[in-house]
């Protein structure tokens, strides 16, 4: 069925106005700002068997759907959304969904999608400079950040193991990274025919922190072990607190050693934006490979990562393919492209098919671009710095009050706290409940704790007093006497 342009026209048109009036709405504060009915009750609500079963539906009963589906769900734009690391997007990038969504150019190959393979060509370019690779680097734009650090270890694992493609995964590789590291990273190994048992735990601080001084230590138990270290993943910043490794001190530790070297900078690399923030990740053009994910504070939709490496052969190297209707000509091949965003097949333009898992690429670089061209540099470097300064300012207003106890100092828009000696989960499950605020919770030291991620530009200082007295509000009710 071809399409109705008339019935889109007017669909297009209900849905822009209904999610205008929802992000302003979540903007303002006026809804409640998480909602969670039971998946039964809500199938019921939104009629999805029927509309399965019968189809049918028109302009007006698609504005009803939306209208209904917008209530039942997480308002990121909202004031009080303090939970997940996911980004309030910023309008130009749903102009890119919405166009996305209608061309559906999926662009790993070049003539599947030219303008869009330009785009995130320049974007990967414009990545790869500000993370201090330059020219001789490579990148590609995933589906999410575990993907993007699936990439860079599949990289790694054909530096190390160039054979590994073919004659399968040898089984002396090991990965070295702290347990704060992110799961995606056990994931990896895991998919690439590691093991979990081949990550081997690195020595922290009592907050996470790679501690730099013992890393001398690891290596020698690895190798001992019989091992050999496929990569050392750092983290800027721990998903769980934040908090920044010392990536100048981990790479020159790995280059003198000849250890692969990978940052896992999906939340915090932004900073390389702001001039207040960038010192964070002093080094991290030591590190041979790192991740840096636009659907957080670059304000994108969900998904859209980078997986940069600082010599764009091993992008090129991590994988192996063959498949006629599609590797041939230049696109196949050993070493370096000579492109940052793919493999340069000349008149056929450039395809980064060669680089990544996937085939059926969204016009991810069509988000960041957007994002970029109505914001700049600067704007988006503003944004995390002011997210930043909230995130700080919660730590300050609430070291003032009794019962509130922090165990650091917030190095990023990541603050964890607890207040009182009970359950922090039956604070946040309740905050949940009334709708009133979502947060999320991390370990420290093994006691659990509250963990607000300040992402919704409409965060101020009137939303984190509302929220200290809520939880403090909590604590006779849910702990008695505790």
């Amino acid at each position: 069925m071809i399409w109705n342009v008339e019935e889109f026209t007017r669909a297009a048109g209900a849905t822009v106005e209904r999610l205008a009036a929802y992000v302003d709405e979540s903007q303002r504060g006026l809804p409640p700002v998480i909602a969670r009915r039971p998946p039964g009750e809500l199938a019921e609500r939104l009629g999805l068997a029927r509309w399965i079963r019968e189809g049918g539906m028109t302009p007006d009963d698609h504005a009803g759907f939306l209208a209904a589906y917008l209530e039942e769900g997480t308002r990121l734009h909202h004031p009080a959304s303090l939970g997940h690391q996911v980004a309030a997007p910023d309008f130009p990038a749903a102009l890119a969904d919405l166009v996305h969504g209608a061309a559906n150019n999926p662009m790993a190959v070049y003539e599947m999608g030219a303008a869009a393979a330009t785009v995130e060509h320049e974007v990967v370019r414009w990545m790869l400079e500000k993370a201090g690779y330059g020219a001789a680097g490579g990148g590609v734009l995933t589906h999410g950040g575990s993907l993007a650090n699936l990439t860079a270890l599949l990289a790694a694992r054909a530096a190390v193991a160039p054979d590994a493609w073919t004659a399968g995964v040898p089984g002396d590789l090991a990965l070295l990274a702290p347990a704060s590291a992110h799961y995606s990273l056990t994931r990896a190994a895991a998919i690439l025919g590691l093991g979990e048992r081949a990550v081997v735990p690195l020595e922290t601080d009592p907050l996470g922190r790679i501690d730099v001084a013992r890393l001398p230590e690891a290596l020698d138990r690895v190798r001992r072990a019989g091992r050999r270290p496929m990569a050392l993943v750092a983290s800027a910043c721990a998903t769980g607190t934040g908090l920044h490794d010392d990536l100048r001190g981990i790479g020159e530790f790995c280059a003198e050693h000849g250890v692969r070297f990978h940052v896992d900078g999906a939340h915090g690399m932004s900073a390389l934006l702001s001039d207040e923030h960038r010192h964070r990740l002093d080094g991290v053009e030591l590190a041979d490979s790192l991740i840096w994910d636009a659907h957080k504070m670059l304000r994108t939709s969900s998904l859209a990562a980078a997986v940069l490496t600082r010599r764009g052969s091993d992008l090129d190297a991590a994988f192996r393919q063959e498949a006629s209707y599609l590797f041939y000509g230049d696109l196949h091949g050993d070493g370096d492209s000579g492109e940052p965003g793919g493999r340069d097949s000349g008149a056929r333009g450039i395809d980064s098919i060669g680089r990544t898992v996937e085939c059926s690429k969204a016009e991810l670089g069509l988000k960041v671009f957007l994002n970029l061209a109505w914001r700049g540099e600067r704007g988006l470097g503003d944004y995390v710095a002011r997210q930043y300064a909230t995130a700080r300012r919660l730590w300050e207003l609430g070291r003032e009050r009794p019962g509130f106890t922090f165990p650091y100092e917030p190095e990023s828009n990541i603050v964890c706290f607890r207040y009182g000696t009970g359950d922090q989960l039956e604070i946040r499950e309740r905050l949940m409940a009334e709708g009133s605020f979502h947060l999320t919770s991390a370990e420290i030291g093994g006691v659990r704790h509250l963990r607000a991620t300040v992402m919704a530009p409409a965060t101020d200082d009137k939303t984190l007093e509302s929220l200290l007295d809520q939880v403090s509000g909590c604590r006779t009710q849910t702990f008695g006497s505790t």
